[in-house]
Parts: C-alpha cells; sequence; structure tokens
C-alpha cells in the first residue's frame, strides 16, 4: 500500500532510517513546515518523541540527553528564526562534541530569496559548527530519491557520532499539502517505501564500520618510555561524550604511580577507583606558585579530554618543566597556554590500557604523598568554612552538601559561572555513584535547566541541577519540559541576585560602572515560576535549612526548586580566605 503523498513518503522514510539507526528519542517542537516530520516520528512506535515548545530550550534539552547517553539525539523544527534558536545549542554541541542531528523544515526552493513569509536562507545555516551538512532534496516518488534519502540520512548520523562526534544538519524543504492528505498518484503503488532491497529489517541503510585511532607499537612505546619515570601527573579534563573508561585510566595511574587530576566533569572525580589510586580534586585551592615553587616539576603529564575548568591547575601546567602529551582521537588542539610537547592522535581510553602494560615505572611515593598532603591540608581548611559564616551560607558548601547529600547513582548537572567553579574546588573525590556534567563547551549560562532536564530524561538515576540565578532565569522557559516530558528534578538555585562571578574579576573594583553594568542585580522573586510551572519551592537561608529541604526534595516526587539565599560578595571573600590559610598552611 502507498502512501498518500509524497512528503508522507520522505517523513516516514527519515524517520524509519533514524529507528533503523539506533535513535531512540526525537524532540520535536511545534510548526506547520515541519509536520511530515513531525507526524513521521509521532507514528514511529521505535522512537519516544519529546516535545518541547520553545526551540532555544529544544535544542538544549536534546543535547543534555545526548551528552548524558553519547548517543546521537535529533531535533525537528519548522522553518524561519525556529531553525536559529537552535544555533546557542548547536554552537555547544560542536566545542564540547555532542552529537545532534537537526532537520529543520524548510520552504520549498523557489520561495528562497522572494520575500515569501517564514522564509530565511536555511543553507549552511550554522556555518563550520556542524560536522555536515545536506539540503535534502524535494520529496518525489522516485526510487533513486529514495535511496538517496536513506543513504544521506544513515550518513548524517554516522557523521554525528564519528571522530569528533557533533552536530549535523539535515534542511528538510517541504511543498504542500504537509499533512498526509492523500494525492492519487503522487507515489507509484509499486514503489517500495523502504527502498531496502536486499538489507536486513532493523538495520541502517548505509552501515559505517568507523575505526580507532591508535599509536602503531613503535610510538606506543616511544610514550611508554616517556611515562616511565618517578614524578607524573594524569591529567584528565571535561570528558567527551559518552565518557573516559575509568578502569583504563586506573590500570594507567597504577602502572605509572601517578596521580590522577579529575576535573569535576571528567568522570573520574566519583567512583570506586578512588578507592584505589590517588586521585586529586582540591587543586584549585592549593595550587598557588607561593606553594609548587618549592615543589619538583613533574617530569611528565599526560592530558586527556578538555581544557581543565580550574585556571589555577592550568597555570600551574603553564608553568612547569614537563614534557606534555595532549591525548586527543580527533587530533584536535584543546591546551590554550601552548606548554604542551607532545600531541598524540588516540583513542583516550584505549591508549591508557595499552600503556598500563608496557610501563616501566611504578612512580615516586614521596610524589604522591606531596598531592596526598595537599589535599589533605585543603579538605582540612575547607572542612572547617562549611558552617553559617559572617556573609550567610557560603556558595562553595553549596556544591559540598549536594555532594555529600545526593543519593546514588546521580547525575549532577552544573552551571557555568561560578557553580562549575565551586564544583571543582569544593567537590571532593569519592567513591560516589556521580555522573557530573556541565557545557563547557562554549560555557555559556544559556540552556541549562534544559540541558539538565534533557540528561534527566535519559536515565533513571535521580538529576541535581545546580545553578545560578541568572541562569535559571535566562532558560526559565525550559522548566515546562520537567513537566511535559516527565522529568524529575532538584533545582538547587543559588540565589545572589546577579552576577555573582564578576566578583573574581578586577573590575569588582571599578564601581562605578561595576554593580549595574555587571553585578546587575535584579531584586527578582522566583516562587512564581513554581506556581507557573507546577513544581515544588521552598526558600532557605542557612546551611541546615538547606541540607533538610535537599533531603526531603531527593524524597519526594516530581521537580522541587531549592532557592538558596547567599551573599555573592561575602562568598568571594570566603573563596579567597581559604586559599590563603591553605597556602599558608602548605607553604610552612
Amino acid at each position: 500500500m502507498s502512501e498518500p503523498n509524497r512528503n508522507v513518503l520522505w517523513g516516514r522514510a527519515i524517520a524509519d532510517e533514524l529507528a533503523r539507526s539506533g535513535v531512540e528519542s526525537v524532540v520535536v517542537s511545534p510548526g506547520s513546515r515541519s509536520t511530515p516530520l513531525t507526524t513521521a516520528v509521532s507514528d514511529n512506535d521505535d522512537l519516544t518523541v519529546y516535545s518541547v515548545l520553545d526551540e532555544r530550550a529544544a535544542a538544549y534539552f536534546a543535547l543534555g540527553r545526548a551528552r548524558r547517553t553519547g548517543e546521537v539525539t535529533p531535533l525537528i523544527c519548522t522553518s524561519g528564526t525556529a531553525a536559529a534558536n537552535y544555533h546557542p545549542a548547536v554552537i555547544e554541541a560542536d566545542q564540547a562534541r555532542v552529537p545532534l542531528c537537526l532537520l529543520t523544515a524548510d520552504r520549498p526552493p523557489e520561495l528562497r530569496d522572494s520575500g515569501a513569509n517564514q522564509t530565511v536562507d536555511q543553507e549552511k545555516l550554522y556555518g563550520d559548527a556542524v560536522r555536515w551538512y545536506k539540503d535534502l532534496p524535494e520529496p518525489e516518488g522516485e526510487a533513486r530519491k529514495l535511496r538517496s534519502l536513506r543513504t544521506t540520512v544513515a550518513r548524517a548520523l554516522s557523521e554525528a557520532t564519528g571522530t569528533p562526534s557533533g552536530p549535523v544538519h539535515l534542511n528538510c524543504p517541504f511543498r504542500k499539502p504537509l499533512e498526509p492528505t492523500p494525492r492519487p498518484g503522487d507515489v507509484p503503488a509499486d514503489l517500495d517505501p523502504l527502498a531496502a532491497a536486499g538489507r536486513g529489517t532493523d538495520q541502517p541503510f548505509v552501515r559505517t564500520t568507523a575505526g580507532v585511532p591508535q599509536l602503531d607499537r613503535t610510538d606506543l612505546r616511544t610514550v611508554a618510555e616517556a611515562l616511565s619515570v618517578d614524578r607524573g601527573l594524569l591529567v584528565a579534563g571535561p570528558a567527551d561524550p559518552p565518557g573516559v573508561d575509568p578502569q583504563a585510566v586506573t590500570a594507567l595511574a597504577h602502572a605509572t604511580g601517578f596521580p590522577i587530576v579529575a576535573d569535576p566533569l571528567s568522570g573520574l572525580r566519583f567512583g570506586g577507583h578512588t578507592r584505589v589510586t590517588t586521585t586529586v580534586g582540591g587543586y584549585d585551592g592549593y595550587l598557588d606558585s607561593r606553594v609548587t615553587e618549592d615543589w619538583p616539576d613533574p617530569e611528565v603529564v599526560l592530558r586527556i579530554g578538555a581544557s581543565p575548568t580550574s585556571k589555577r591547575l592550568r597555570k600551574y601546567l603553564a608553568r612547569v618543566d614537563a614534557r606534555q602529551f595532549v591525548v586527543d582521537p580527533a587530533g584536535e588542539w584543546r591546551e590554550a597556554e601552548f606548554r604542551a610537547t607532545d600531541l598524540v592522535v588516540a583513542d583516550p581510553a584505549r591508549l591508557a590500557g595499552r600503556l598500563s602494560e608496557v610501563v616501566r615505572g611504578g612512580g615516586d611515593p614521596d610524589w604522591r604523598e606531596r598531592w596526598e598532603r595537599a589535599e589533605r591540608a585543603h579538605a582540612d581548611v575547607v572542612a572547617d568554612a562549611m558552617g553559617d559564616g559572617a556573609g550567610g551560607y557560603f556558595e562553595g558548601a553549596v556544591l559540598a552538601d549536594v555532594a555529600d547529600l545526593a543519593p546514588e547513582p546521580a547525575t549532577l548537572v552544573v552551571s557555568n559561572s561560578n557553580p562549575v567553579r565551586d564544583a571543582d574546588r569544593y567537590m571532593a573525590p569519592s567513591d560516589a555513584n556521580y555522573t557530573v556534567l556541565g557545557n563547557r563547551g562554549a560555557s555559556g549560562i544559556d540552556g541549562v535547566v534544559s540541558t539538565a532536564l534533557g540528561a534527566g530524561s535519559a536515565t533513571t538515576d535521580d538529576l541535581t541541577l545546580v545553578i545560578g540565578d541568572l541562569a535559571y532565569y535566562h532558560d526559565s522557559t525550559g522548566l515546562l519540559s520537567a513537566l511535559r516530558c516527565g522529568v524529575d528534578a532538584t533545582i538547587v538555585l543559588v540565589n545572589n541576585d546577579g552576577g555573582g562571578i564578576f566578583h573574581r574579576l578586577p573590575i569588582e573594583s571599578f564601581d562605578p560602572p561595576f554593580t549595574e553594568a555587571f553585578k546587575t542585580p535584579h531584586g527578582l522573586d522566583f516562587e512564581p515560576t513554581a506556581d507557573l510551572y507546577d513544581l515544588g519551592y521552598t526558600a532557605v537561608e542557612s546551611r541546615d535549612e538547606f541540607r533538610d529541604a535537599y533531603a526531603d526534595a531527593v524524597a519526594s516526587e516530581g521537580t522541587d526548586v531549592i532557592d538558596v539565599t547567599t551573599d555573592a560578595e561575602a562568598s568571594q571573600r570566603t573563596r579567597e580566605r581559604l586559599v590563603e590559610e591553605t597556602v599558608a598552611e602548605l607553604a610552612e
């Protein structure tokens, strides 16, 4: 039985190819021109459809889901500015290597550059931020074109999950009728809508077999010899989806005897491996030149993942005299201090596993003890500051308390600006079963709520989002996804009435314009957002109140917002004081 019209044929072929290629979920936003795509994915029993009204929020929701799973998540929108609203998330996905497939509906080609309503230039709309772009042919009931369509979709999904993974863009022109209105003769009765002769019923039209970049034996031994020294570091920055293999890195840590310096977004800050390796996480509180000037330099550093969140760590690595290997499977440069000596194009997990078998070392125990002592000094100083102080509840303590109280397993999403920095400094390594995520590709504060809810949609883990007030305000429309997409979350809103991050910068000393142009106090009451989106809401001001409210929130059904009042300036002074106390302890 043939399809009612060529648009239906096209939409169903695309949806079927998504499902055959292993796609499980699609995020759509309502619109007319995208009707053939939306109806097709909605009718496909193998696809779960998440409807997100705001295209910008939709794109970040898909980004969060793809970041959590490492699997491509398609997006569908109508023509015009709808597609433009995907752009911020596309930039983040590009920089953070998150696999997305953008299916943007478009007007037919003859309407382009005509002044027709809701018609903009969507060809290569996202520029170099996508791994692959294709302007699809107009729908037609013809076998060769149908094979071309299926091949294109299969290739696009392969590109999205290639090396490096990232977003791809398929622009999809449709002319009316957009609905499944019968058009006799539009699709030949004898046309095979699957165009799948000779192929399995559950396989993509074209299967791509991708290799894994790895070193040959000679180059492997060269790197192994460089690591066979007394003093070295394994530095793990934010991980690319779907994450790094802790077992492989742990094996290399055992073989070398080197500490693992684990960014909170590395996938190595938490987990069982922390019981059997020297895993450090407080470095942002003690890698001050006044401390490290008396330390011997590491002889070698091996770096995986993106550039670390911590500026102190980056500056420390810039001033040490060491051979530094940056490992990247795509061969891209991810080291902005330009102190790396070697770029190694290899899969990090496989490289670590192979190196662990040939490294001759064991490391200097005094070197490990130096890092362990610094960790203890940092932890002791921080522990004394976790209670409420003169400025109220310290913002760093919020992140520490979340890491202490979150149920296991948990997905923890931390916003940019202060939350991710406080996570870096105050979330101590532990064996907790946590997955910590953040948007560190372009490091914006847009779309963070939606990213978290998208991540939560992909797992049965408990979900906690720690977010600042400006980022919460920026993506408040994304809160609707908690209700519409059935995602339960605990949202910890660190509310310091403005851009507290700017207290870290020299501009703080210049007021005006600091208060009005940078800190930008808004004076907003966020409780009505809970009423608007049917969320639980609790306002707290002290540490005891927060810990009680958090325990209640994670134990309850639905999404809850805990609005934590903090003092941005007092919290920054506390951060500075803790560093000074730690430095004084270690520099004695």
